[in-house]
């Protein structure tokens, strides 16, 4: 992937929240863009100090306040906050005229995410959802074949959660990815699970419409941690596992691995989602929220047929 060369301007972006993903997917990502001029933002003073220092930020980039950080003139802003802060940090960016790049899932209520894309469309700026994996090139190549039959697997050991933080916080790129995939409009919507003493075990969602069916599958007490893709049609059947080895099925299969000095965040697709907002701003296109608050809509029904399970 060829990165927009920097232009002579250094573009002013806004890190808020600097908790595990921002500091493991994201700003090893955007320390080494060209073009940025990068300022920190978290309450936790020691923390955001310490950060700064690996990463050579300036300490008058350094704010523990969202309105200073703010008043210093960012263009563009990355939300790694708790989701619970979402609303509140991403109102107050739109507000003031920054676009904006918030992790998923926008709130943990469908109203609250409601109201951040109709605020982003009142004041004109972009808001980006992160689902890096529309991204990730095995995803994105497999959108290229034939998709009769869709299976995305995300699995994992000995975690069953309350419905709501597991739909909205994980099972949530389940339900996107599938709707990235769809080689078509849904027309069925099935909601399959095993619920005990109120926590989810498994789900299993499936999106069909003309011609194909799509299954989202997620067990929370699967004894692995796993992320396997299948898709499937013509005759031919390709498979993605942890997004990074693909095998394709047409006869005998073939293995294709990733290549051993690929970056991590450019196979999960972390890389292509930060260039492609940074490059809307620098642009001055503006990224609507509509598809991702799709995803949202299509979540909160999940999770109320999980509820009522």
């Amino acid at each position: 992937m060829s990165l927009t060369p920097a232009p002579d301007e250094l573009l002013p972006v806004g890190v808020i929240g600097l908790g595990d993903i921002a500091q493991k997917a994201y700003l090893p990502v955007l320390t080494a863009l060209p073009g940025l001029d990068l300022r920190l933002m978290t309450r936790d003073r020691a923390k955001l100090d310490r950060i700064g220092d690996a990463h050579r930020i300036a300490p008058e980039h350094r704010q523990t306040d969202l309105g200073a950080l703010i008043d210093s003139g960012i263009r563009a802003a990355f939300v790694h906050a708790a989701t619970d802060q979402h609303v509140p940090i991403v109102e107050q960016l739109l507000t003031a005229g920054v676009d904006v790049y918030v992790d998923k899932p926008l709130d943990y209520t469908l109203d609250g995410s409601r109201r951040l894309v109709d605020l982003a469309d009142r004041t004109g700026r972009s808001l980006m959802v992160g689902f890096n994996r529309r991204y990730a090139p095995g995803y994105v190549q497999a959108k290229e074949r034939p998709r009769d039959l869709i299976v995305l697997q995300k699995n994992r050991e000995g975690l069953p959660e309350a419905p709501r933080p597991m739909i909205f916080d994980d099972f949530i790129h389940v339900v996107d990815v599938l709707r990235f995939l769809v080689p078509g409009e849904i027309e069925h919507v099935d909601v399959r699970s095993r619920v005990r003493d109120g926590l989810v075990e498994h789900v299993v969602l499936t999106l069909a419409g003309e011609g194909f069916t799509a299954l989202g599958i997620m067990n929370r007490v699967s004894g692995s941690t796993e992320e396997i893709l299948q898709v499937s049609g013509g005759d031919s059947k390709r498979e993605v596992h942890n997004l990074a080895d693909v095998i394709d099925h047409r006869g005998q299969p073939t293995l294709r691995r990733r290549g051993d000095w690929v970056p991590v965040a450019r196979q999960r697709g972390i890389e292509q989602v930060v260039v492609s907002f940074l490059d809307a701003v620098r642009a001055g296109k503006t990224l609507d929220a509509h598809d991702a608050l799709r995803t949202h809509e299509l979540c909160e029904l999940i999770v109320e047929r999980l509820e009522s399970a």
